[in-house]
């Protein structure tokens, strides 16, 4: 018996070991069956993905339920990022997060708009204390929605640890079926040294890749000299979901030994920005798809990684020859293998890649100061990854700064000296950038005398523009002098083409109303259960705000019949 005892706490404590996160505490968030439109560390624009996305079946309102039991510890609603989303912290130290929500049950509800309308703000960010909004496990805590970036309706759940990690959610037994392998749509290679090749060519060259009956795949002998490393493009499939997802492990091996591990479990909100660094980002400028690179280079900071001493770079002789084997994992460990034999052999001729004399050089390690007619550019140091030769140019007040294919670490300050502009035009100058096909985008533009100033993070092409007109402000669902006593909801398009809408006020009979901003349909909403329209003749006043501070006035006079 005592034997058992023992053999039984050791199989606990080894378990332990494997998995250290809570299995039973936390339940799902829909009691439906789940599955995913997004997963954890998920590959997205400039991050990481930090949780899971969980399909609604295209619907809004379905209920959302408290994971475990705990106090709402913040609330946020944005007209962008997760819109209204709801953070509840639990006894065990974790923190679950809800986001893209419609609406929250009755009493957060009556919470959130109290403060709202106390501060007269749309936008809000709270705080309540720990007795202040206590909640039971499985409680209905909100309802499903789209609101913020979602890009349809969904729920975004998260997992956080007391130092506001995320954490994918599965590891703590949120299961999601997968028997589906992880899919593969392309191998690179990469000669990483002026000395190295492959094939022939100092260029990211595709591999061709040969499936094989169990699902696996072999390359073509690769030739190659030097320094070398390697990159795929992957994505994952849970069943029955045809979303293209992120995947949970990547293995590379060298003559059977790991040389690299990148583990997709955990990461910090600070590091998610080099996600850049890590995929070839000149690439994914180029052609929208991301290459995974298995190889570590210079400052790349990223805790993902476990690797050898050459941080998964291989190192080529002539005559040399290897096995290289990529282990493309799901979190299911349904596993895709790629496997390349690779030959060492010098090249005949070294080719040399020609530069341009034009570029400018930029030391990484150094902050650097680059001006010409009346553009200056300030670029701190570390704000390129490695030492970089860009191209710079300032022709009739446009900016040429190389184009939007090379990553940054921190964002670079343009300005713009505006004297040689009439006088009552100087105030409506931003900097804007310019797209490929030439449009314009309002770059957040500060003013100061005689000088503009636009913060980045994206080289490419940037000109000055000018905005005059304030927002487009269009009732959508009644006109001056309606009656709308069997009306709930008051809705006014609000837009602005050039700098975008910065801010709106609305009133009506002089009280501030509660305006929810859809950014995805510019629409404006008052619900009149609010309570605060108690008239039955409404005078409704609305300003609203660009980026450049030019505003448009609206009003009208609309009727209510009052319910005993």
């Amino acid at each position: 018996m005592v034997i058992l005892r023992i053999i039984f706490l050791i199989s606990i404590i080894f378990c332990s070991a494997q998995n250290p996160y809570p299995q039973d505490y936390f339940s799902n968030p829909i009691k439906e069956k789940l599955l995913l439109s997004g997963t954890f560390a998920e590959l997205r624009s400039n991050h990481f993905h930090g949780g899971l996305d969980i399909k609604t079946n295209g619907k809004e309102g379905l209920n959302i339920y408290s994971a475990a039991r705990g106090y709402v510890s913040r609330i946020k609603i944005s007209r962008y990022g997760y819109g209204k989303a709801i953070y509840i912290t639990h006894p065990n130290g974790y923190t679950t997060v809800y986001a893209h929500l419609q609406k929250f049950t009755p009493k957060i509800e009556e919470y959130v708009k109290s403060k709202q309308y106390k501060n007269e703000k749309f936008e809000i960010q709270l705080f309540p204390n720990r007795e202040e909004l206590r909640i039971s496990n499985n409680e209905i805590i909100a309802y499903s929605g789209n609101t913020g970036g979602s890009s349809g309706p969904h729920l975004h759940f998260e997992i956080r640890d007391n130092k506001e990690r995320p954490i994918n959610p599965m590891l703590f037994g949120i299961d999601i079926k997968d028997t589906t392998k992880p899919l593969l749509q392309g191998l690179y290679a990469y000669p990483l040294t002026k000395q190295s090749q492959i094939n022939g060519k100092r260029l990211r060259q595709k591999i061709r890749l040969i499936k094989q009956a169990d699902g696996n795949y072999k390359s073509e002998i690769i030739k190659a000299f030097g320094t070398i490393g390697f990159g795929v493009i992957s994505n994952d499939r849970q069943d029955n979901a045809n979303n293209k997802n992120g995947v949970s492990l990547i293995k590379t091996y060298l003559n059977e030994k790991k040389i690299l591990e990148v583990d997709f479990k955990r990461f910090s909100f600070d590091e998610s920005k080099h996600i850049n660094r890590y995929i070839d980002y000149k690439y994914f400028s180029i052609n929208k798809k991301r290459i995974q690179k298995l190889f570590i280079q210079k400052n790349n900071p990223l805790s993902l990684f476990s690797f050898n001493k050459n941080k998964g770079q291989i190192e080529v002789a002539q005559h040399n020859r290897a096995k290289y084997v990529v282990e493309i994992l799901d979190f299911k460990k349904n596993k895709t293998s790629i496997e390349i034999q690779i030959v060492g052999e010098a090249p005949k001729q070294v080719s040399i890649l020609k530069k341009s004399s034009n570029l400018t050089f930029i030391n990484s390690s150094e902050p650097s100061s680059l001006s010409k007619g009346n553009f200056r550019v300030e670029i701190p140091k570390n704000t390129f990854y490695e030492n970089t030769n860009i191209n710079f140019d300032v022709k009739n007040d446009t900016l040429k700064l190389d184009k939007p294919i090379i990553p940054l670490q921190k964002a670079i300050d343009i300005n713009f000296k505006v004297d040689h502009y009439p006088n009552e035009d100087i105030k409506f100058l931003f900097i804007g950038s310019v797209s490929n096909s030439g449009k314009l985008f309002y770059t957040m533009t500060k003013q100061k005398g005689n000088n503009l100033t636009s913060r980045t993070k994206k080289l490419g092409t940037y000109t000055i523009g000018i905005d005059k007109k304030g927002p487009k402000i269009n009732p959508l669902n009644f006109k001056d002098k309606s009656w709308l006593s069997n009306t709930r909801y008051l809705k006014i398009k609000v837009s602005d083409d050039i700098s975008g809408v910065n801010n709106y006020r609305a009133t009506v009979n002089g009280k501030w109303i509660l305006m929810e901003y859809d950014s995805k349909t510019s629409t404006l909403t008052h619900d009149f259960n609010d309570g605060i329209v108690t008239e039955t003749e409404n005078n409704l006043n609305l300003i609203a705000t660009d980026n450049m501070g030019n505003n448009t006035k609206f009003e009208c006079i609309f009727y209510r019949k009052l319910k005993n």
